[in-house]
């Protein structure tokens, strides 16, 4: 037996052992998948297991997380810091092998799997991060960026619709540096996939301007040769569509579900050792030959690495200077001064105000790219003094990502998964259903992304309640380690631009209006720098005897609802609370500067009220909309739906002192 089917075989048998002895995990697949897995870990993909975040290396994506099994076993015999123990730790508590690839947790993981598509689509902004990056530092004589992304896709994730989108941008944007290997093993949980699939998917992808393989996935030398043949490919990205066996060498589950989602069992697995000539006993036993094939690889990958590292130590000043602002993504530590003076005195809605803002910050901050799902015209997030990227032109900044938000919002995380953007995506907040799945796994991995939403309310207006966003701003504030930052004027929109520059370890969400605003009085002493910390006083009153906390475009209403309130001799502080996230960060003595115990409370917020109500408690009000909106002009909607100054001070009046 060769060294290679050595590898192969053990590959195979570790993560058998692993789902074995955990009693819980998916061994079909990676007994499948462990020819092309071995493959590509020990012929292809550039890495050095003893420096993971070499910026050069080639991204392995596992687009089919579920196969985990498989990808901690190849990443033990590259020699990355994955140990036997930590493979018979598979599934278990606080361990660096859990039940789908964690970003973080294990070395050698480039992005965090397991829903269907959003790997795929993470590749897609990976592969095209590596292509933007070229354009911008290579040259001639020398190759700064030149990374490939290999991926691996299952039946579930070919199913699912991110995966449409995310085909159609790759080809769009000609990316010849993506590799995908779709596993067709014809099996999924409930059976054949002639239950539900009948596409061609070669064709399919061809359709969208992709090059297409076949090949048998259980013969290496045609996997190889595909993969050598991807070298030729010009302006096409290449789908490798691999005929596998789920269950591969199994005597009774060898092409059944029942070796997709359930351990094999301990006679099946004696008797699948038995068939390969493999020890039964011990359990994760590994030849001393398995590794040389990746000790081997590996040798050949250092050359590269030191001179990867030459070529960076031979860079200019001047070149090492901009490398270093997209690679540590820098910006100004007087960025909010500086973005705060762009937007100076300006008035309107904060979705223009904001683009103002974003103008001088894409201008500051190089590594800001990003586009909209074919928005531009209305978010107003289109960075003015840059080009288009396009597969002829990688030095542009705009993404144009069409009207698919859920690839959108995937890609964008791909793109910051190179470590060298701060990326974004922008459509109308209501289409933030869409992208849900790819925001969720943005906070999951703690990246810094920028999602930008304008519409943000029923003042939508005319386009009726289809698009009047109700639940969208508070079911966002619900996935964890997201901050949604929701400015009501030009100071505002600094902030909220400032904070998610700043912000490393997870997204920012910018929710913008649709209609014009008036610019916020603030006290001459005012201290800006305070809009960061999430929530501040913006209105006082001497011994105040309620708070009442607003965001957006109803913080001017607010302020307004105060001084009818005012003559009435109630005393009433104005907080405004563009990011409630940032807030709950802070001390508990800041918090409490703002909002006093002992004091009652009223939020004002156009949409769903019941987050709220956690704020204000039982004793306050919180004065939102529970229902769904109408079609009119937005001003009809705010007198109609009791969102004017005088309505909002009216209900305030009768809910904390109702006349007897």
């Amino acid at each position: 037996m060769s060294d290679l089917e050595q590898s192969i075989k053990t590959a195979r048998f570790l993560a058998v052992d692993a789902v074995e002895k955990a009693n819980s995990g998916h061994p079909g697949t990676a007994m499948a998948l462990a020819a092309i897995g071995v493959e590509i870990f020990a012929r292809h993909l550039r890495y050095n297991p003893k420096d993971p975040s070499w910026p050069n290396r080639d991204r392995f994506v596992l687009s089919c997380g579920h196969v985990s099994a498989l990808l901690y076993s190849l990443l033990h015999l590259a020699g990355y810091d994955v140990s036997i123990e930590d493979l018979k730790e598979f599934r278990q508590w606080n361990s660096k092998t859990p039940g789908h690839p964690e970003l973080g947790r294990t070395p050698g993981v480039e992005t965090t799997t397991g829903p269907l598509g959003q790997g795929l689509a993470n590749a897609v902004g990976l592969a095209l991060a590596s292509k933007m990056m070229a354009a911008r530092f290579n040259t001639p004589e020398r190759s700064l960026i030149d990374y490939r992304v290999y991926a691996i896709v299952s039946d579930g994730d070919i199913m699912e619709g991110i995966t449409r989108e995310a085909i159609s941008l790759a080809g769009h944007w000609g990316l010849d540096n993506l590799i995908v290997i779709y596993d067709d093993n014809h099996i999924t949980i409930d059976g054949s996939t002639e239950l539900s699939l009948s596409d061609d998917v070669a064709q399919l992808c061809q359709s969208c301007g992709w090059v297409a393989q076949h090949v048998d996935g259980h013969d290496t030398a045609s996997v190889r040769g595909a993969i050598n043949a991807t070298s030729a490919n010009r302006g096409s990205p290449t789908i490798i569509v691999a005929r596998t066996h789920i269950g591969y060498g199994a005597p009774n589950k060898q092409d059944t579900s029942g070796s997709h989602g359930s351990p094999l069992g301990p006679i099946e697995t004696i008797a699948t050792k038995q068939k390969a000539g493999w020890p039964i006993e011990p359990a994760f036993f590994v030849p001393v030959d398995a590794y040389q094939p990746f000790i081997e690889h590996v040798s050949r990958m250092n050359l590269q690495y030191d001179a990867w590292h030459a070529m960076v130590s031979n860079l200019s000043d001047v070149e090492r200077s901009k490398f270093e602002q997209f690679t540590h993504r820098k910006v100004p530590a007087d960025l909010f001064k500086s973005l705060a003076n762009a937007v100076g005195e300006s008035t309107g809605a904060t979705r223009k105000l904001a683009s103002v803002v974003e103008q001088k910050a894409a201008e500051l901050v190089p590594c800001i790219i990003g586009g909209s799902a074919d928005l531009n015209a209305s978010t107003l997030t289109r960075i003015s003094d840059s080009t288009d990227v396009r597969k002829d032109n990688y030095l542009g900044r705009n993404l144009n990502f069409g009207i698919r938000e859920h690839a959108m919002s995937a890609i964008v995380t791909g793109l910051s998964l190179s470590g060298y953007f701060v990326p974004f995506g922008s459509t109308f907040l209501i289409f933030s259903d869409y992208m849900r799945p790819g925001i969720r796994l943005s906070a999951l991995m703690k990246r810094q992304e920028i999602f930008v939403f304008s519409h943000d309310s029923i003042y939508v207006g005319e386009d009726g309640p289809t698009h009047e966003p109700i639940e969208q701003i508070s079911s966002l504030r619900l996935i964890p380690n997201v901050h949604v930052f929701r400015p009501a004027d030009g100071l505002e929109c600094a902030a909220a631009w400032t904070h998610a520059l700043r912000r490393i370890d997870g997204p920012t969400v910018l929710v913008l209006c649709r209609q014009g605003l008036p610019k916020l009085e603030r006290p001459a002493n005012f201290d800006s720098e305070s809009i960061l910390r999430g929530a501040y006083v913006l209105v006082d009153a001497h011994d105040p005897e309620l708070v009442l906390i607003a965001t957006g475009s109803e913080v001017g209403v607010a302020v307004k609802a105060h001084e009818i309130l005012a003559r009435e001799n109630r005393r009433v502080r104005v907080v405004s609370a563009p990011c409630w996230e940032q807030f709950e960060e802070q001390p508990e003595s800041v918090q409490q500067s703002i909002l006093p115990r002992g004091v009652r409370r009223a939020a004002f917020e156009i949409g769903a009220s019941k987050f709220w109500r956690g704020v204000v408690g039982l004793d306050g009000l919180a004065i939102g909309i529970d229902r769904f909106g109408e079609s009119a002009p937005w001003e009809r909607l705010q007198t109609e739906f009791g969102f004017t100054a005088e309505q909002v001070a009216r209900r305030i009046a009768a809910r904390f002192w109702p006349k007897s």
